[in-house]
């Protein structure tokens, strides 16, 4: 028996062995110690290396620590939009007037004239018996001929042909009006109830009207990186609209008068994703809907940390660097003290983020014993087997 005893602490005692000198490979999983952190030091991930083909690249120097903290999350906090208006916009409307194009029909009456105004008819509509407007950008009337119209007002349009008639007729009264609105458009694609076009006419047509009348957002919509394409002398101008702070606070600098070709893209929310992952009930990969998504939030989302394993001083949100000498900005939420948590009820996620939650020092040292042990039962019946 003591011979027995004394075979089996000699193999555990050489699996601890190779424990401690493979130690860094032995624990499971990505490890983020919330002890790297301490005093403002970099963080350690994977053993503060990034390994590629073989090449050990040392970018401790390029990652940005920040301990969350109310000064933190003061300096962090976007300013909330306001509801305002726009003056410029309505300026715009007021002062719109449509330009008539080609391919629309135009509906001419003269007074007192009846031969020079064509009947609509009991089956055929003011679009079907008006007067197109030909490629050439004209249209034909009768006694004078061809006129230009194109890029006209519909105003100009009548006073064009009035002063054309005067020479046949005696002080004629022209009334011009557009039957059938077919030369210009805009299109509104992506996340919407209906995309489609729709007809520029005489009423001006704003990002607002236009989304309305496209059936509203869709549920998996981005409200707030919404993309309007405009022609700007030849080239095109791409703009980016925060609907989110027209729609819920009322922002209508937000809002746009459309003109023709003009799009309207919506891009769906895919991209709109954070990663929670580490010592979590349930990790998952979650969206940011359009009121967005707080570390609080995605945490509960997932079921919360494990109360048996999870370090609470090591939840830690990893985002990309906007500065160019940095790879990432690693911020700490220390909640080992219960009343920081609420501080992640006001840490607000970006897309991409990756949140991890660590494991406490015993719960890791417990998985290292888990893998270790079937490897010192097999030791120990292998060494059965050699016999004494």
């Amino acid at each position: 028996m003591v011979v027995l005893f004394r075979r089996m602490s000699s193999v555990i005692h050489a699996a601890l062995l190779a424990l401690f000198l493979s130690a860094c490979t032995v624990v499971p999983g990505l490890q983020v110690s919330s002890a790297d952190l301490a005093g403002g030091d970099r963080v350690g991930l994977v053993d503060k290396f990034i390994r590629t083909d073989s090449v050990s690249t040392d970018f401790t120097q390029q990652v940005n620590t920040l301990l969350i903290s109310p000064t933190l999350l003061t300096k962090m906090r976007p300013a909330k939009p306001q509801a305002q208006a726009n003056p410029g916009l309505q300026v715009q409307m007021d002062q719109y007037s449509y330009v008539i194009g080609v391919g629309d029909v135009l509906n001419i009456i003269v007074w007192d004239h009846p031969e020079l105004t064509i009947p609509a008819g009991q089956f055929r509509s003011a679009g079907e018996s008006g007067s197109v407007v030909h490629p050439d950008g004209t249209i034909f009337y009768p006694y004078i001929g061809k006129v230009n119209v194109v890029g006209k007002l519909v105003s100009d349009a009548r006073d064009l042909i009035a002063r054309d008639l005067a020479s046949y007729i005696e002080k004629p009264q022209v009334e011009v009006s557009v039957a059938a609105y077919r030369s210009q458009r805009v299109f509104v694609t992506g996340a919407v109830a209906q995309p489609g076009v729709l007809p520029i006419t005489n009423v001006p047509l704003t990002v607002l009207d236009a989304l309305n009348a496209s059936g509203g957002l869709a549920v998996d919509a981005d409200w707030r990186s919404v993309v309007v394409t405009s022609n700007v002398s030849g080239a095109p101008k791409e703009t980016t609209l925060d609907l989110y702070a027209l729609y819920q606070h009322g922002d209508m600098s937000q809002n746009r008068l459309l003109g023709s070709n003009d799009i309207i893209h919506v891009p769906r929310n895919d991209g709109l994703k954070v990663f929670v992952m580490g010592d979590v009930l349930k990790p998952e990969t979650q969206r940011i809907d359009r009121s967005g998504l707080t570390l609080a939030e995605a945490l509960n989302n997932v079921g919360g940390l494990s109360e048996r394993s999870a370090d609470a001083r090591g939840i830690f949100v990893l985002r990309a660097s906007q500065q160019p000498d940095q790879v990432v900005d690693v911020f700490q939420l220390d909640a080992s003290v219960g009343s920081m948590l609420i501080l992640s009820t006001q840490f607000q996620l970006a897309p991409m983020d990756v949140v991890y939650v660590t494991s406490a020092p015993m719960a890791r040292w417990n998985k290292v014993i888990s893998q270790l042990l079937p490897s010192i039962s097999g030791l120990y019946d292998l060494d059965r087997i050699n016999g004494p």
